[in-house]
């Protein structure tokens, strides 16, 4: 076995000649680790395993996915930020373990800044704006003028405190200068009948989980969540086109532990990028209701700080909590 001191003299050879990080690994076998801190399956996890793939191709090594679910994602990128920041481990994660869980004060055993080193923001998910066919709103315009003239009459559904669902509707409640009641559900599937039945007035849903009744004529979507519109649902109009600057959106993004080299973060960097600009990857995404983002590192580590810095507002201001 090679020790660790010659193995860190062989990795700074490699390195000063020009190799990538990941393909000098690959000479000695080992595969690089993607922790995944959510279920198998799932959106998260079916993007990771699309992503990781063309970047395997892209490193001349494999990324093997390792799902850590647990404590809505605290558990596993607790392990990526323990592990040594070798380019072995990679951590995959979203808005929920980096920006919501941070700002609504949940106990995480690590610092989202300190304890991880940003790679590349590489996707958002956005929402869209749903309600009941029986609404008399067609825009979001009529929608904010209804609610107006109905001050704690009209209600909004969401998948449980703290969530980005529930949030993104605060935000809109923020900046429109509405009252409308909050009604939470564990799950936005299990609104959705409720909704339907005209019992609920509006549903900020994930665009894959919201657009199959609206294309069923079940119910009525007003606009995405984006700030400009978006190829996944080219003809709803976004809602800042009536509420100028609102955004939200679920993003995905690839971290390592503190310390990576500045080298092979970048070559991580432009792997992810070449991967997210694969027609085979993308056409994936759109089935997920995803759209690829390439970054830098630090416009990475920009938007994320920007992100919490929002919902830390919106959190502090609508006085929410996590229960």
């Amino acid at each position: 076995m090679i020790r660790r001191h010659h193995f860190l003299r062989a990795l700074a050879a490699a390195l000063a000649l020009g190799a990538t990080v990941p393909a000098a690994m690959a000479q000695q076998g080992k595969p690089i680790r993607l922790i995944v801190p959510f279920p198998a399956g799932g959106a998260t996890d079916l993007f990771a395993r699309t992503l990781s793939q063309k970047m395997g191709e892209k490193l001349g090594t494999s990324i093997v996915i390792d799902n850590k679910p647990g404590a809505g994602g605290s558990l596993g990128s607790d392990m990526a930020a323990k592990a040594a920041a070798d380019g072995f481990t990679l951590l995959f994660t979203t808005t929920s373990t980096h920006s919501i869980g941070p700002a609504i004060g949940a106990k995480v055993p690590y610092d989202t800044v300190r304890d991880f080193t940003p790679i590349a923001h590489v996707g958002n998910a956005p929402s869209i704006m749903l309600v009941p066919n029986n609404s008399p709103a067609k825009t979001v315009k009529e929608w904010i003028e209804y609610a107006r003239k109905n001050p704690g009459k009209l209600n909004y559904a969401s998948s449980g405190n703290g969530t980005i669902v529930q949030l993104t509707a605060e935000l809109f409640k923020a900046q429109a200068g509405v009252f409308v009641t909050h009604i939470p559900y564990k799950g936005t599937a299990l609104a959705i009948p409720d909704l339907v039945a005209g019992q609920l007035d509006v549903l900020f849903d994930s665009l894959p989980t919201g657009m199959p009744h609206v294309r069923d004529g079940r119910l009525r979507a007003l606009a995405v969540t984006t700030l400009k519109r978006t190829p996944l649902a080219p003809d709803l109009p976004p809602v800042a086109d009536t509420l100028p600057g609102f955004e939200s959106n679920t993003w995905f993004g690839l971290y390592a532990p503190k310390g990576l080299p500045t080298d092979v973060v970048n070559r991580v960097n432009t792997a992810a990028n070449q991967a997210l600009s694969d027609p085979e990857v993308r056409a994936k995404l759109n089935t997920l209701g995803i759209e690829p983002v390439t970054s830098t590192p630090a416009q990475f580590a920009k938007m994320v700080a920007d992100d919490l810095a929002k919902w830390k507002r919106i959190i502090a201001e609508r006085k929410i909590v996590n229960e």
